[in-house]
């Protein structure tokens, strides 16, 4: 396999193997996509990559990490996603578009990450965070409300009602996010769910409410359009989340139709010891799909062209995902076809960009000009 290989997910076809992975903008307006986006989202179609993929999308309005968080849980978040979307595709490559569905639970209400990251109190202007267990993310803060059967049964209709959103806003593929210690994460955490009902307790029932969700998600989703999922592979905390457990979190998914599995890490613990340098958790991404041959996607600190085409050559994942380096370089996959010898197409007015050697990177480009 190479990096620039096409991949068929469900109907869905993708250019080559390289995904602009999710990544928060804080930036949103009560849940709305704004000018902000329409920028951010129209660079990135532009890019070249075989998937872009949009933030993580609060489900609820309490679902969100900062008040700045996208959402679409109402007809307004949906307008404007619509709205913004459209335009922003309209000037870019056919580039298929996934969103990211999410609920935070417990690292709800808080500040942006450029304003310090913690959590905003009642009584400073925030919301009450809710998880499966009254248990806080860091010692220091105040403890969420522990969900009720009632209100996991709203939150699991809630990710159903946004994936019929999204469908109806334009959207390709979505992906939901049961990683970085949100909430569905923290269903499937022992260090985090700590409840003696049908959702927690063993693997079984901690597994119970992702599975759930996943069911609901995909029945509200169009059957031609593909559903992955993010996990966070272990904890890297003592009596946390293991690669044994995604593997067999993996299996249920599998079972269940799941597309792809993007295979991150932790989050869930402020007590968590990572020691991150290039590709640190390609090998959970290759022990996933070793184990289960689903479609995986790896991520993290992956930076360079050669980097992410041995990961897809040696059959670790089958797609790459960047986020700060598609940030840093949003022209990333077309350098990368550059040194790789590979084309990728670009918008007709770029093509002239090319510096000499490099010209064959973009389909059609143009070197010369009168």
């Amino acid at each position: 396999m190479s990096l620039f290989d096409t991949l068929a997910l469900r109907s869905v076809a993708l250019r080559n193997r390289i995904v602009v992975s999710p990544m928060c903008q804080y930036s949103a307006d009560d849940g709305r996509a704004n000018d902000w986006h329409l920028i951010h989202w129209g660079q990135l179609l532009q890019s070249g990559a075989g998937l872009f993929t949009i933030e993580a999308t609060a489900v609820t309005r309490e679902g969100r990490i900062t008040y700045g968080c996208l959402g679409l849980y109402d007809d307004g978040c949906e307008a404007a996603l619509t709205t913004v979307l459209a335009k922003a595709r309209a000037q870019a490559p056919a580039t298929p578009v996934a969103m990211q569905l999410a609920h935070a639970g417990r690292k709800a209400s808080s500040q942006t990450p450029w304003d310090g990251g913690k959590l905003i109190p009642r009584d400073a202007g925030g919301w009450q965070p809710v998880a499966p267990s009254a248990l806080p993310h860091a010692p220091d803060e105040p403890p969420p409300t522990a969900l009720s059967a009632a209100a996991i049964d709203a939150i699991r209709s809630a990710f159903a009602a946004a994936a019929t959103r999204a469908d109806r806003a334009g959207v390709d593929a979505l992906e939901l996010h049961m990683a970085h210690g949100y909430l569905l994460h923290e269903f499937l955490s022992p260090l985090s769910n700590r409840r003696d009902d049908r959702y927690g307790g063993d693997r079984e029932r901690r597994m119970r409410f992702p599975l759930e969700t996943f069911d609901a998600v995909r029945a509200a989703w169009p059957a031609s359009k593909p559903l992955g999922v993010r996990l966070s592979a272990v904890d890297w905390v003592h009596g946390g989340i293991t690669l044994d457990d995604s593997i067999e979190l993996t299996r249920r998914l599998q079972a269940r139709g799941v597309d792809w599995i993007d295979v991150s890490s932790g989050g869930v613990s402020v007590a968590q010891k990572i020691t991150p340098a290039p590709g640190y958790q390609v090998p959970f991404a290759r022990e996933i799909r070793h184990a289960t041959g689903v479609t995986t996607m790896a991520v993290g600190l992956i930076t360079e062209p050669q980097q992410a085409e041995a990961i897809v050559a040696n059959r670790d994942a089958d797609l790459v995902a960047l986020a700060r380096a598609m940030l840093w370089d949003p022209r990333w996959p077309w350098h990368a076809a550059a040194a790789l010898g590979h084309a990728v197409d670009a918008p007709k007015q770029y093509w002239r960009a090319p510096p000499r050697g490099a010209a064959d990177a973009l389909s059609h480009a143009i070197v010369g000009q009168r």
